[in-house]
């Protein structure tokens, strides 16, 4: 399978481009025109620029307002193309990609279009060049792929095919299954975009909106299998239009795109087998079974009051590794896992951040198979030499440079009897069970790309994206979860260092884990057995609780138990969910404690500006550097 990308897709000069899209595994690249003109050189010494990166010239575009002209002005047009074809020669790309016009004098009818790409296709094919038409969703005559097909079809010059774009057809709302009846031969060319479900003009939300498949709401994949069907063995490319990844790095979102459509086609292989044969199978998509651990990176005082914090969290010290300074603390299936070493990775951690969250274990059917599928996707291994009576344990580096470790039902599951020392401290415990999920803080820019990461890497499934309100900005939040929410995680993204979040990753140098969320099957018996052990929860405001009985149809009983331990509360038609905080730690760092009832699947965003109030308030109080 060939994929490629348009130069547009990505930021930076045309050199900065090439790179990034070499680097991240594609066959080819589109020249989009306005990239050729800025850059200096040659198009000759471009074309070999490009060939000496390991890529192919896919695509030269686009070629506008060309069709259904009268006169002189489709003399200028005809003109146009054999200009743009010297170029494409120099180049050394043989396919040119024509989009339907919008010029205000072109006269409608397919059979003149038809008659204009086949004089079109004769001066091609002299050249042994090629061209393809493609329908844009706001063409004046023609908006469609059914008419740009016909279009096609009555030309009947073998120099002439059609370009289809996922974005056209899913944005106008075209059931791609019509795809199905047009000749796979015909089809010279397949770029895909997806986009956000939003209602605006089509022309702005083509240009500004776009995203990787797989990032938005459009029905790309039913498209593609789709497209396969007809037998299309051409290139898969991306032309994504989208203001935020004009401002990113060009090797990120060329990685993303490329994850993008690996994903993509693999999901469609398993959907249309038959029609998709030439695309290396990968291991389905992996499903995680549970947070296997959670490890901080930590060291002198604040590894100290780490440990008299998950002590008060009921956790019992449960083991010392053989050969590190490393324990292993437990309550339920929970396992926090705390580093203090001064190398390897969880020492480069400390001295980047102080105590952070350094790596995250997943419990997965076949490690061996979570790896290869990462690998396929672009993610990198990570390893690190063996101490004395480690395992081999398969991992991939996670987001901010964190670590992503896998460990299976196999022998991999037996590491903690082997790396550990048991101890038979076991102090009563406060009821926690496993971990609920775990919160990544990132800035905004990149919570696509990490989107991305999980929804191709894991079968998980995205919610839509929520605003999380902060007394001093704005905070983007979206979950991500397996379908019986045994992993999840909320993704929160940052726009500026001023929010709770922002100053997180401000302090903490790019810091990844900002909390985790630990869930208890009676959070007021929780609440109770914390209170004992000095657990350092967070003080909410007594006029939130005033409000709940407002909003919700509470009972007195309940609410006074809710005030009484600082729980917050919130319910939807599903179920009901019960929030209970610590107060932060090493900085912005804080422990959420849960609560789910009946079949509620949300993180009670509702009360995020509450315990965010909250936290900012405890932080001043103490003498903090309030965000």
């Amino acid at each position: 399978m060939k994929t490629g990308i348009a130069t547009v897709s990505i930021s930076g000069n045309l050199d900065e481009k090439i790179e990034a899209i070499a680097a991240a595994g594609y066959t080819g690249i589109e020249i989009f025109e306005q990239d050729f003109i800025a850059d200096s050189r040659s198009p000759r010494t471009v074309g070999q620029r490009i060939r000496d990166a390991g890529l192919e010239v896919m695509l030269f575009q686009p070629f506008r307002d060309f069709e259904g002209l009268p006169g002189a002005l489709r003399a200028k047009a005809f003109d146009r193309a054999e200009r743009k074809f010297d170029v494409m020669q120099d180049l050394g790309c043989n396919m040119m990609l024509v989009c339907s016009s919008v010029h205000p004098e072109a006269l409608g009818g397919i059979n003149r279009a038809a008659d204009d790409f086949f004089d079109l296709g004769e001066r091609a094919g002299r050249r042994g060049l090629r061209v393809g038409y493609e329908a844009l969703a706001w063409g004046r005559h023609i908006n469609d792929h059914r008419d740009a097909w016909e279009i096609v079809r009555r030309a009947d010059h073998e120099a002439v095919g059609l370009i289809l774009d996922s974005f056209h057809t899913l944005g106008r709302g075209i059931d791609p299954e019509s795809i199905r009846s047009i000749p796979g031969d015909r089809i010279f060319f397949v770029q895909l975009a997806d986009a956000p479900a939003i209602e605006m003009d089509l022309l702005y939300w083509s240009r500004h909106f776009r995203n990787m498949p797989g990032e938005g709401d459009l029905a790309v994949t039913d498209f593609m299998r789709a497209v396969m069907a007809t037998g299309y063995a051409g290139p898969i490319s991306l032309e994504i239009f989208n203001d935020q990844f004009r401002g990113g790095r060009p090797h990120t979102i060329a990685l993303d795109g490329y994850r993008s459509l690996i994903a993509l086609m693999d999901d469609v292989r398993r959907l249309e087998p038959e029609a998709v044969s030439d695309i290396q199978p990968l291991p389905k998509p992996v499903a995680v079974h549970d947070t296997a651990f959670v490890e901080f990176a930590a060291q002198g005082a604040e590894l100290a009051a780490l440990e008299g914090l998950v002590e008060t969290l009921g956790f019992r010290r449960a083991g010392q590794h053989v050969s590190k300074r490393v324990t292993l603390w437990q309550q339920g299936a929970i396992r926090i896992v705390l580093n203090a070493e001064t190398t390897g990775h969880a020492g480069t951690a400390w001295n980047a951040r102080g105590t952070t969250v350094c790596d995250i274990g997943l419990v997965v059917g076949s490690a061996e198979d979570a790896v290869t599928r990462a690998t396929a996707l672009g993610a990198t291994t990570f390893s690190q030499p063996l101490g004395p009576g480690e395992l081999p344990i398969p991992a991939i580096h996670g987001l901010g440079g964190s670590v992503m470790h896998f460990i299976d039902e196999g022998a991999l599951a037996q590491v903690w009897d082997v790396e550990f020392m048991a101890e038979e401290r076991a102090p009563e415990d406060a009821g926690l069970t496993r971990v609920d999920h775990i919160a990544q803080t990132m800035t905004y820019d990149e919570m696509l790309s990490w989107s991305l990461f999980y929804t191709t890497l894991f079968d998980m499934q995205k919610a839509p994206m929520v605003d999380v309100v902060d007394p001093d900005g704005l905070v983007r939040s979206r979950a991500i979860a397996t379908p019986n929410g045994d992993f999840r995680i909320t993704l929160n993204g940052a726009e500026t260092n001023r929010t709770l979040a922002g100053s997180f990753l401000a302090e903490g140098f790019g810091g990844t884990v900002q909390h985790v969320a630990l869930a208890t099957d009676d959070i007021f018996a929780t609440a109770r057995a914390l209170m004992k052990k000095g657990f350092p929860g967070l003080q909410l405001s007594p006029n939130y609780f005033d409000d709940l009985a407002a909003r919700f149809d509470i009972s007195p009983d309940l609410l006074a138990s809710l005030r009484q331990a600082n729980i917050l509360y919130d319910a939807d038609n599903d179920g009901e969910y019960f929030q209970l905080y610590s107060q932060p730690f090493a900085g912005q760092m804080f422990i959420e404690i849960v609560e789910r009832r009946g079949e509620y699947a949300g993180y009670g965003a509702p009360n995020a500006p509450f315990r965010i109030a909250a936290q900012k308030r405890h932080q001043k109080e103490k003498g903090m550097v309030a965000a």
